[in-house]
């Protein structure tokens, strides 16, 4: 009985001493190894690490990912803010009192010719057309400021009258001739005489005539530049 127990506790303590001695080897050997070769054979995840993302300052998608602010260049920070400005009717406030600008002239006279083609289908019209007898009075449809008197090819004898606030010409041509006394830089009321219809520059001596448009423009905008034109007819035809 004594020799079996003590076969059974031979058996325990050498098995004993046997895992002892692999786990301190196989401890040793992994502290131990430092080179490629052996790291790849103890330690694969070392050997070859996962990537670390970097991502490129032209990936927007990337950087927010990250938490990273997208990179701005200079030039996008200094850039001037974008014309925001769009095309627009006046508001009916600045047009309820606009007149017909030409005397004895009712709203069923008039015809609306604001998309008529015009040098040779080059152009719009842009503007209204009243026919009326030459030597028939022209007057202010709204009160503003003479901002020129210009004398051109296309539209001869022309006013340009800008409103108080800068954001609206109203511009007359084909004027036979201006009122006595008329200058820049005048104000204008609303109704005063401005001179006579007429058929000076390309208009057709047979039909005379006032060329009328209403331009939306800015306050610091000058007088020949490109404006927004605005079709009188609907307006001047509800008077």
């Amino acid at each position: 009985m004594m020799k079996f127990a003590d076969r059974i506790l031979t058996v325990i303590i050498t098995a004993t001493v046997t895992s002892m001695v692999w786990i301190v080897a196989g401890g040793s050997l992994i502290e131990n190894a430092s080179s490629d070769s052996q790291l790849e054979k103890t330690s694969p995840a070392k050997a070859a690490p996962s990537p670390s993302p970097d991502p490129g300052p032209s990936d927007p998608a990337s950087s927010e990912q990250a938490g990273l602010e997208t990179p701005i260049s200079d030039q996008a920070r200094n850039a001037a803010a974008l014309n925001t400005r769009v095309a627009r009717a006046p508001a009916e406030g600045s047009t309820s009192g606009l007149l017909i600008p030409v005397l004895n002239v009712k709203p069923s006279d008039l015809s609306d010719t604001f998309t008529d083609s015009r040098g040779g289908g080059t152009r719009l019209h842009e503007a209204i057309d009243i026919m009326a007898p030459r030597g028939t009075s022209v007057v202010a449809a709204a009160p503003g400021t003479i901002e020129r008197l210009f004398r051109s090819d296309a539209g001869g004898n022309t006013i340009y009258v800008r409103s108080s606030d800068g954001e609206t010409i109203h511009y007359y041509a084909h004027m036979d001739e201006y009122a006595e006394g008329l200058r820049e830089g005048q104000r204008v009321r609303r109704g005063q005489r401005l001179g006579t219809v007429g058929s000076s520059g390309n208009a057709s001596p047979e039909a005379p005539h006032l060329h009328f448009a209403i331009l939306q423009t800015t306050p610091d905008a000058e007088w020949w530049e490109p404006a927004n034109a605005i079709n009188p007819y609907p307006i001047l035809s509800q008077r």
